[in-house]
């Protein structure tokens, strides 16, 4: 075949047109794929040196308490990062010791961070929503305002909170000092404080969508749960994460609040466990605290599918 050079205006000779849809072997420099090891461990190298620096750095403190709660001595100074010995009395006791309710705090705080959780998400993506798809008036100084009460830890008005409860215990018991309705009542107080987070979230969403699904028919709730809520999926798992830990984290309000024995939560009891004698009360208390991180690892393995593949996995007609 002949090629036209349209520079030139010559018909010359070309070679025979090849199917392009064939694979050939690509010329390749044979220094092009070569790196010296010095440039390698500069751009890429250092990375891999950081990162398993930082992951020892964090297995330490947790090999350290498997290690402990494994230990049958139970004390500081027999306990050590790789254990010495093994035995199962540390967990045994959390179960069998009448003076330690484990299974009861456990549940006390898997009831008050399941409810926290699940009312803070509700109220959180209902408010960032209506801020982010609707306008009126006070819009904007709301969003400060909110923006300004998270600046204040919650713990600086525990003392009102306590006089407040402590009156309101007199005429509704049921959520006064020492229930857990009470404490959850306080908690709840912060239920618009992912509000900012997933607003951000909301607003990266085309509002093409809601326009186009209101046109076809659709109300603003059937727009929210059925269309919005399936592409904030991977926000509203990250926020309830950091909720659930917080929430079995906290201790301060749990203090003041939780009194009683029977109401208490783990973040209040395992530290009046190891504050009656630092000394002996480590295995229990080391065995106590593996087993508070089991419903944490299993709820971000559970929610770690929504982080990944949510956003696409929301935009996909069923």
């Amino acid at each position: 075949m002949t090629q036209v050079n349209p520079q030139a205006g010559q018909v010359v000779p070309s070679a025979t047109l090849t199917d392009p849809n064939e694979s050939g072997p690509v010329f390749q420099h044979p220094q092009m794929n070569k790196i010296s090891r010095g440039r390698w461990f500069k751009e890429v190298g250092w990375r891999y040196i950081v990162g398993v620096l930082a992951v020892v750095y964090a297995l330490i403190p947790i090999v350290y308490i498997l290690s402990a709660s494994l230990n049958p001595n139970g004390s500081v100074s027999s306990a050590s990062i790789l254990p010495t010995a093994f035995s199962p009395e540390n967990y045994i006791a959390l179960f069998t010791d009448p003076t330690l309710p484990f299974a009861r705090w456990f549940l006390n705080t898997v009831i008050v961070a399941t409810v926290v959780v699940v009312v803070s998400i509700f109220c959180s993506a209902a408010g960032a929503y209506a801020f982010s798809r609707f306008r009126f008036r006070g819009r904007r100084g709301s969003l400060f305002a909110l923006l300004l009460v998270q600046m204040f830890p919650q713990f600086l008005a525990a003392a009102a909170l306590f006089t407040i409860f402590t009156t309101v215990g007199q005429v509704a018991p049921f959520i006064g000092l020492d229930t857990l309705a009470g404490y959850i009542v306080v908690l709840l107080g912060g239920a618009l404080g992912q509000v900012w987070l997933i607003k951000g979230f909301f607003d990266s969403i085309p509002r093409e969508l809601d326009e186009a699904a209101i046109m076809d028919g659709a109300t603003h709730t059937q727009v929210y749960f059925r269309i919005i809520l399936p592409l904030v999926t991977p926000i509203l798992a990250v926020t309830g994460v950091l909720s659930f830990v917080s929430v079995i984290g906290e201790f301060i309000l749990a203090s003041i609040f939780l009194r009683d024995t029977e109401v208490k939560t783990l973040a209040v009891g395992l530290y009046g466990l190891l504050d009656s004698d630092r000394t002996g009360n480590l295995g229990v208390f080391a065995a106590a605290a593996v087993l508070t991180a089991v419903p944490v690892v299993l709820l971000f393995q559970y929610l770690q599918r929504y982080i990944v593949g949510g956003i696409t996995a929301g935009s996909v007609k069923g």
